[in-house]
């Protein structure tokens, strides 16, 4: 690629004019900036202890070797310590030529190499997913779309939270208020049902609490001693005793909670390759953690609990083990870490889970360290910040969460009210408008999350996420059915783009060339997507080639267009932002409609 060759002469350029020999990562190459004349731009200044002159100096120096040594160069101008290069058209043409009609654009080839195993979701199967849940998946599969893009072998997993005192709680709820009522007999959904009794256990907590309180107890004390509580971790203990009753209770509860999440996964538009389940990993985590006890790695307090003392790494000591020799989920994330080592042994394994969670994951791979696992290393956190609504923090006891499916209700609705309003929806059949606003609705969903850097919070408003102007999915999606509308007219008119019919010498318009420039930066987008792990690296690229094409399009004619290589040109520009915007949108996990 003409970057690396640049840095590769610049290097070269430094050795013969000035005797030292330097490594391509020590020079600065950049995007030429759009006011300024050039395509690529390097930043002399770390080279001026080297060359002993001014930047200016430098820069011609290094301009002049490399126009001699680069015949793709035309020519290049200095501002201070910056030597821009401008390309000569036929570079870019042959880019154009060369790359417009390829499906792989961008993608990097497979690697031979072990897995990366990505862990997202991790829902707990006492609640619903909701709107924090969709941030996670949505990054999840987008980062586990972009690895395999750049190369990688990635294996999706999801951590179910099947069993602990909080799913006990639900039970406990139901088995005191139930009366039997099941998902079929109700009419609700299976997970939406458990929350209620999740929630419901917590209302009759509080008042319980508000009564020790009022008898002359701590608020502290109370919390402990109040009679749910005390049912509730009675329950837990039982369940790791395998008591029937409650296992099987435990079982129907969780396949009624397993049912819901498929169908909002389905829904979501996200899957996995293999599914792990708490249940299934915390008693391997109380193996190793015995394990380090035995091995001294580890340490017993008088009351039994088993602790793991970091405080010479930073850190301090961290349960294990309860007293009563239940696990906690530090338990089942060393069992299940153990697990997938086991079964893929993976070159990382990467964890999609809340920057609340930071502390947690420290603790995961100190702990994995003194217990002598060489996959310790190996362990990385994508930490994403909170997602807020307008009307402030959402709280999964309280019942003021936003559920995941009645948000995807409401993109529906408000994507199908915004398109019949500007008419775009009125050629379509019902099964064609239904696509068409489950499509606009999901994408608008998913663009506004992604396209924030995932460890800042977030405001979501639903309402301005769907909008057919500005940074928005549907703005881009639009853009989209624009091109493609295009191109069936030029089909039709017998037009194809990519053809061989560009005389030599054909010379490109300042935005034909600008939009040529932004399809060559997607390659490097997926990079730096990829090596960041994050996704709104792609959603912006993909924006600002969107809002470049659309000038592109207002400003420069197409079809109207009477110099052959000219239109020529520009059809084929089209089709290749077309072809962009559609893997750029895949790999955000956003669908993009032909017609809109």
């Amino acid at each position: 690629m003409i970057g690396k060759k640049l840095l590769e002469q610049t290097c070269e350029a430094v050795k013969q004019l000035y005797g030292q020999e330097i490594k391509p990562g020590t020079i600065g190459l950049e995007i030429t900036k759009k006011e300024i004349a050039g395509d690529f731009t390097i930043v002399v200044f770390p080279l001026l202890k080297i060359s002993h002159k001014s930047p200016e100096a430098t820069a011609n120096d290094i301009g002049n070797f490399l126009k001699a040594s680069i015949p793709e160069i035309s020519e290049f101008n200095v501002i201070k310590g910056f030597l821009n290069i401008v390309l000569y058209d036929g570079f870019w043409l042959d880019f154009l030529q060369e790359n417009c009609l390829r499906s792989d654009f961008g993608i990097l080839e497979p690697r031979k190499e072990a897995p990366i195993v990505l862990e997202y979701s991790s829902p707990n199967t006492n609640k619903p997913l909701h709107l924090g849940h969709i941030r996670n998946n949505l990054l999840g599969f987008s980062l586990s779309e972009i690895l395999k893009a750049n190369g990688h072998n990635v294996v999706k997993v999801n951590l179910v939270n099947d069993r602990g005192i909080h799913i006990c709680k639900s039970m406990l709820a139901y088995m005191k208020w139930g009366n039997g009522e099941t998902p079929v007999s109700s009419g609700i959904k299976g997970d939406h049902l458990i929350g209620r009794y999740y929630v419901l256990f917590d209302s009759e907590y509080k008042t319980e609490i508000k009564q020790l309180v009022d008898q002359g107890l701590t608020e502290e004390l109370a919390a402990k001693q109040a009679p749910l509580i005390l049912e509730a971790q009675e329950v837990l203990r039982k369940w790791e005793a395998r008591d029937p009753e409650i296992y099987q209770l435990w079982e129907t509860m969780n396949n009624w909670a397993y049912e819901g999440f498929d169908l909002t996964y389905r829904r979501l538009g996200v899957d996995f390759n293999k599914i792990y389940y708490e249940s299934g990993t915390y008693l391997l985590g109380k193996e190793l953690v015995m394990e380090g006890l035995a091995s001294g790695a580890l340490l017993k307090k008088e009351d039994g609990s088993i602790w793991a003392d970091l405080r010479d790494e930073g850190l301090d000591e961290k349960l294990l083990l309860r007293a009563d020799g239940t696990s906690v989920y530090m338990t089942q994330d060393l069992g299940t870490a153990q697990l997938r080592y086991d079964e893929f042994r993976p070159s990382d394994m990467i964890y999609v889970v809340g920057n609340e969670q930071n502390y947690h994951f420290d603790v995961l791979k100190k702990v994995l360290g003194k217990l002598g696992k060489e996959f310790a290393g190996h362990i990385s956190h994508l930490s994403y910040g909170m997602v807020e609504l307008p009307m402030g923090k959402m709280k999964s006891r309280e019942g003021t969460v936003v559920d995941a499916d009645d948000l995807m209700d409401e993109m529906y609705l408000t994507a199908e009210t915004t398109t019949r309003e500007l008419g775009k929806a009125n050629e379509l059949s019902g099964d064609e408008a239904f696509a068409l606003f489950n499509t606009i609705g999901l994408g608008a969903l998913k663009y506004f999350i992604l396209k924030v850097d995932p460890k800042k919070n977030m405001l979501f408003d639903p309402k301005e996420s769907i909008d057919f102007n500005g940074n928005t999915g549907p703005f881009i999606q639009y853009t989209y059915a624009r091109i493609r509308s295009l191109l069936s007219r030029a089909q039709a008119a017998g037009f194809a783009p990519g053809g061989t019919d560009i005389p030599p010498g054909t010379s490109l318009e300042p935005l034909e060339k600008e939009t040529i420039r932004r399809l060559f930066l997607f390659s490097g987008a997926v990079i730096q997507a990829g090596s960041e792990m994050n996704p709104a690296v792609i959603a912006n690229y993909v924006y600002d080639l969107a809002k470049g094409y659309n000038q592109f399009y207002q400003e420069l004619p197409v079809l109207k267009e009477d110099n052959p290589a000219k239109l020529m040109i520009r059809l084929t520009i089209t089709e290749f932002v077309g072809r962009t915007i559609q893997t750029a949108m895949t790999l955000l996990g956003i669908g993009v409609p032909a017609r809109m």
